[in-house]
């Protein structure tokens, strides 16, 4: 299996966490549980052939994807192929950091797979053009990064009230009061959400809901526990019954049956 990563330079790197490069993975199973994790992705199909996304109980196949398709950030886990015989070229937003890459509020593709050059023109099949003519992947990451930037470069501004409530939730997920976030933004608690839901695609209550799920992620994944009390304590939830609650909604799963799945990388869950 061919893995590789790249962080691009500034600016981009203000706005995009990774580059990521994928072929040759060959799982045993076929199908993945994907959770919400806060991350908007866009990715590049580096192959022939549409991937699906299936229904969540009967594994049936209900949208098809092809070339190049814009992730939003999920409220909700999908199913999705585990990766097996792809060749894929993927873009990893930081969290809070796609909006200057889009043509819409991203709230408006919250849940939503959508085919890439509505979201981003007709450039971004342009550059899935020219990744396929590149043959090594490092060619691949250095002109993905001058293409975007091309591409971007005028629209990159921070936001910094977006930044500044992004950070603090990823910072202190279990400490942190909306309404305290909204007084240190210097903003209305309407006016704040209504730029949090636009930059973000989420209000601020429901962003620091699947961050603190990401927490009890990592401290499942680090400590292979089950202390549950604890684990709810850690990640900011009020009580066990509540956290047990919330880590079902995001993931189908209690935290008992998660620690016992057959987890190869996290926040991708084996189905079949």
């Amino acid at each position: 299996m061919i893995f590789e990563t790249h962080i691009p330079t500034f600016p981009l790197n203000q706005f995009i966490e990774s580059f990521i490069y994928y072929k040759d993975y060959n799982p045993i199973h076929t199908v993945d549980r994907f959770l919400p994790d806060g991350n908007v992705n866009v990715v590049i199909d580096l192959t022939d052939y549409p991937k699906f996304i299936y229904d969540n109980n009967t594994l049936k196949e209900i949208q098809s994807c092809k070339n190049v398709w814009f992730s939003g950030i999920r409220n909700n886990y999908i199913t999705i192929p585990s990766g097996r015989d792809s060749e894929m070229f993927i873009i990893n937003f930081h969290k809070g950091k796609a909006y200057p890459f889009v043509e819409m509020p991203l709230n408006e593709l919250t849940d939503y797979v959508v085919d890439g050059e509505l979201v981003m023109t007709s450039e971004i099949l342009n550059m899935r053009e020219a990744l396929l003519s590149l043959v090594f992947v490092k060619q691949k990451f250095l002109f993905a990064e001058n293409h975007l930037l091309k591409m971007f470069a005028h629209k990159l501004v921070t936001n910094p009230f977006v930044d500044y409530a992004v950070n603090h939730i990823l910072q202190m997920p279990n400490q942190i009061s909306i309404e305290r976030l909204s007084e240190k933004v210097g903003f209305s608690q309407k006016h704040f959400i209504k730029i949090f839901k636009e930059n973000v695609g989420m209000t601020p209550k429901s962003f620091l809901k699947i961050i603190r799920f990401q927490k009890a992620i990592q401290e499942i994944e680090q400590n292979r526990t089950a202390n549950w009390t604890s684990v709810a304590f850690e990640s900011g939830y009020y009580d066990q019954a509540h956290f047990i609650n919330e880590f079902r909604n995001f993931s189908g799963l209690t935290p008992t049956e998660f620690l016992k799945s057959n987890s190869e990388f996290t926040n991708y869950i084996a189905i079949e």
